[in-house]
């Protein structure tokens, strides 16, 4: 009874704050019910703002009849660039900066299909790509907006600066080139199942889990229940499945590379991972975007998709929700 005691006052304290949290979300839901959801495609000439930078910096320490003579350099930069627009092929830097369940996808897909409908012979593609993996078919679903790029034969190169493991990895693989910074983490191919079991301490405080399926493998490892050895096998079993997809990717797109040595869910640095073949060369992305300046147009294309404010709390509960669930059948590095 003191036990039920506890759990009634708990469950009271529960409850009251979610009734709180959804007064909060109505309220806001009120004072936003004009505001919509809006979708914007932004694009920006990197060459320009380097330039300007450059300009700016070089004019603050030179004389005045340099100065000056900076001031009719840019005009001319300047006309020159009206005059012929398209005179040089171009790259679309896109970034992507990922989480457990991929969300930058949305934007991705449309930034893609637009550069798609653009890109002339010659262009390229460059990924800013920071992703440290996360859920299966979401992190699947981004590589496969990538590989649209690659089945259109337009030449694509990620750049990891940061981090692309595991369904970071499976994006990276894709491209034509992939570019990493030297301590950059890169690889992990592997997959990972993990959660919480609370059924001893149901059973303890006399609670029963039940739970109705239809197919035999519809549920197998459970948070709540009583897993057995065959649950813990079919999931290991359907985990290898997964694994053996992924390698496949990677052996499709980067068929040079030894798969069978990398793919331990070991992940490794940069200069590593150059050793090892998971990437093709170490540069940072402003290194290799700077050093495209002097004969290309370098664009970045961003597809905003912007929502009213109780959509975004409730996509960032989500989220919060996501993140604890870490039982979720995902990508993640290890070592």
């Amino acid at each position: 009874m003191g036990w039920f005691a506890e759990f009634s006052l708990f469950f009271a304290k529960a409850l009251t704050l979610v009734v709180a949290i959804g007064a909060v979300i109505t309220l806001i839901a009120a004072a936003s019910r004009r505001q919509q959801s809006s979708e914007t495609l932004r694009v920006e000439k990197l060459n320009n703002k380097y330039r300007d930078v450059t300009n700016q910096l070089r004019a603050a320490v030179s004389d005045p009849a340099t100065r000056k003579a900076l001031k009719k350099q840019r005009k001319a930069e300047a006309k020159a660039d009206k005059k012929n627009p398209e005179s040089r092929a171009r790259t679309y830097v896109v970034d992507f900066k990922g989480d457990i369940k991929a969300n930058a996808v949305s934007s991705l897909r449309e930034e893609v299909s637009t550069i798609l409908a653009v890109a002339n012979d010659g262009d390229d593609v460059v990924i800013r790509l920071e992703n440290p993996g996360g859920v299966v078919h979401e992190h699947g679903l981004a590589a496969a907006q990538l590989a649209r790029l690659r089945d259109a034969q337009v030449p694509l190169t990620v750049v990891v600066d940061k981090v692309a493991a595991s369904g970071g990895y499976l994006m990276a693989c894709i491209a034509n080139e992939i570019v990493a910074a030297p301590f950059a983490i890169v690889g992990s191919i592997g997959v990972i199942a993990q959660m919480p079991n609370f059924h001893r301490l149901l059973d303890e405080k006399g609670v029963d889990f039940e739970q109705v399926t239809a197919g035999k493998y519809k549920r197998t490892v459970t948070m709540f229940g009583k897993n057995t050895d065959e649950d813990r096998a079919k999931l290991k079993e359907e985990l290898e499945e997964i694994h053996v997809l992924f390698k496949d990717v990677v052996t499709r797109y980067r068929p040079s590379l030894d798969v069978e040595r990398v793919a331990t869910g070991e992940h490794w640095y940069g200069t590593q991972a150059l050793e090892m073949g998971l990437i093709d060369k170490i540069s940072t992305s402003d290194g290799l975007l700077t050093d495209s300046f002097e004969d290309r147009d370098v664009f970045t294309v961003k597809y905003e998709i912007r929502q009213p404010l109780p959509q975004k709390l409730m996509g960032a509960v989500d989220g919060a929700i996501a993140r604890a669930m870490e039982g979720m059948m995902r990508w993640w590095p290890g070592k």
